[in-house]
């Protein structure tokens, strides 16, 4: 880890809150901003009300300024409206999964735009906010357009408990951050059903494989996919009981209505129903098969049944893998 550094962080959600715990650790100053107005004197927010915020960590919902290193802990569809208002000379890092309904563009893009002239960055991995905050050790991809770029932000953001990998490939980390909610949709569904591991696991390969279809395609690596952002991403979001996406899936598979489901705020935002219409329509775009993706899709639109989703999920026709 390199010098002290100040690092703003947007979104005072889980992820945001275990971030902010994380680089106070290590001693960095951070300062952590919520878009609804905020108790200063509180050391607790409601996202992670068991974290006790380190004395590091400024919480505050004015935006901040002069920081060395600016990440973004929001959803990918606030995203753009948050990042068009900040300022700085530093490094934008994403650290959202997903995609933007009406433009198909992945974080880095909106960032891109809405913060021209600055570098950008991707942080993505297997990581569950509630370990992190409480210091469980962990590790995640860090990319950027060139590697080089990569391995110094890299340098500057890993702590003795988060360990960061360098990568060069944008396209494959990010794809893979979206369609592994999805793909966890479906495992949760297959576990909720009673199918069996068998089932669970055979939808995770099967969504490793539409994954690497789409990858291809967008000009991504292969080996990302088998990477922490993709492999490791996928296990940790399709097996773990904290992943909200497999929570969701979970629950439609024991016969809950989908569409009640996604609104209930209490299940927080789950990222999988907002990414796969559009994930569906970006393998359309590009002559891809999903079916998996496709079926969770139809599933949350309301065009397929529970019954009919989960016969779906496992009656796919043999073909060649």
């Amino acid at each position: 880890m390199s010098a002290l550094r100040h690092i703003a962080i947007f979104g005072a959600g889980a992820w945001g809150i275990a971030l902010a715990q994380n680089f106070a650790r290590a001693g960095h100053k951070v300062t952590l901003w919520s878009r609804s107005p905020v108790d200063a004197a509180s050391r607790r927010l409601p996202r992670l009300p068991h974290v006790a915020l380190l004395p590091a960590v400024h919480v505050t919902n004015v935006m901040p300024e002069g920081a060395d290193d600016t990440l973004f802990a929001t959803p990918t569809h606030a995203l753009r409206d948050i990042a068009r208002v900040t300022s700085g000379r530093g490094p934008v890092i994403a650290c959202c999964k997903g995609l933007e309904r009406d433009t198909y563009a992945f974080p880095a893009d909106i960032l891109r735009a809405t913060c021209p002239g600055r570098d950008v960055a991707i942080l993505s991995g297997p990581n569950f906010a509630g370990e992190i905050a409480t210091g469980l050790p962990a590790a995640a991809t860090l990319a950027a357009s060139h590697l080089s770029m990569a391995e110094e932000i890299a340098s500057r953001l890993a702590t003795p408990r988060f360990r960061l990998y360098a990568s060069d490939d944008l396209t494959g980390v990010q794809l893979a951050g979206a369609a592994k909610n999805v793909i966890a949709i479906a495992a949760g569904i297959a576990i909720g059903a009673q199918l069996g591991e068998n089932a669970r696991a055979a939808l995770m390969t099967r969504g490793l494989a539409e994954m690497h279809r789409l990858n291809r395609a967008l000009g991504g690596q292969a080996k990302t996919l088998s990477g922490l952002s993709g492999m490791g991403d996928l296990i940790l979001t399709c097996t773990g009981p904290s992943s909200r996406n497999f929570r969701f899936g979970l629950a439609l598979g024991q016969n809950a209505d989908a569409r009640a489901l996604a609104l209930d705020e209490t299940h927080g935002i789950v990222e999988g129903c907002r990414t796969a219409p559009v994930l569906l329509k970006l393998a359309r775009r590009h002559a891809i098969d999903m079916p998996l993706v496709e079926t969770v899709s139809k599933l949350i639109a309301g065009d397929m049944s529970v019954t009919a989703a989960k016969a779906a999920l496992m009656s796919r026709p043999l073909a060649t893998e």
